[in-house]
């Protein structure tokens, strides 16, 4: 499988792609992730080199809790960056948004992906710009909404569950035009501990829907939960998470900590395609 993009590039799914974390935010759950405007140039610089090639850039946090940002405000953070790092990197960018004029003006400026949490489902105008584009679209399962996602989330059956959700999703697409997609289990948005350790176990049912496979789990609180350790402290257990997503057949791995799970990906490739 593979996506065209803007000015020639592609994204063949012929190997793992690491994509590196960019939060213009001043309150995403990472602290090392949160990157201000005089960091930016040099983070993503950095990035590249260490083994990123796409860059999801996101001006609003996420975490469990966290409130929604203002249209304007989240405009304001995001559409400058992306200019800036499409002006100075011959790199794939892709949004972190689920506003379809975020996205729009994002796109306008550079950016080659949509990556929604919502699936389309928080603004109704997200799939005509994705359709206008013609560009990659991430549809991530998430229960509620950032804000109450982890208030006594409840599954049956997590893994068949997400599935259904995720192909009612890529039909909700292709219907209204949008056929290059992504999808992502959501690990973490929305999801018990429990929940996200089925999900990873059960990484293969996923390509079943016939997609390209993202997941994200760089150092978020399921790894805190079984090392009882901080989010400071979880880069191995990411890495652990990393390598159990190559052998699975993840196609692209969202992370904090690009040079060290780019290593760890390269290695549980390797094995992955070893002949014999």
């Amino acid at each position: 499988m593979e996506y065209k993009l803007k000015n020639n590039k592609k994204i063949s799914f012929d190997h793992v792609y690491i994509m590196g974390i960019v939060n213009v935010t001043p309150d995403s759950f990472y602290p090392g992730s949160r990157i201000d405007k005089e960091k930016l140039i040099d983070t993503v610089a950095r990035m590249i080199k260490d083994g990123a090639e796409i860059i999801d850039v996101g001006g609003e946090s996420t975490r469990p809790g966290a409130d929604e940002v203002q249209l304007d405000e989240e405009l304001n953070r995001v559409v400058p960056a992306i200019e800036a790092i499409k002006k100075e990197f011959d790199v794939i960018v892709s949004v972190d948004t689920y506003k379809s004029k975020v996205a729009y003006e994002s796109l306008k400026v550079g950016a080659d992906i949509i990556n929604d949490i919502s699936a389309f489902r928080f603004d109704g105008n997200m799939v005509n710009v994705a359709k206008e584009f013609d560009c990659p679209v991430i549809l991530m399962h998430m229960k509620g909404t950032p804000k109450n996602m982890q208030e006594n989330p409840y599954y049956d059956d997590p893994v068949s569950e997400i599935y259904e959700f995720l192909e009612e999703r890529i039909n909700f697409a292709k219907r209204h035009g949008v056929e290059k997609i992504i999808v992502d289990p959501g690990i973490g948005f929305g999801k018990r501990l429990v929940d996200n350790l089925l999900i990873l176990k059960n990484l293969e049912t996923f390509k079943k829907l016939g997609y390209p496979l993202l997941i994200g789990a760089s150092r978020k609180s399921m790894i805190g939960m079984i090392l009882d350790l901080p989010v400071e402290e979880r880069l191995e257990g990411t890495l652990a998470i990393t390598a159990i997503g190559v052998m699975k057949g993840v196609d692209i791995i969202r992370v904090h900590d690009v040079k060290e799970n780019y290593r760890a990906a390269k290695v549980a490739e390797a094995i992955k395609n070893a002949l014999g």
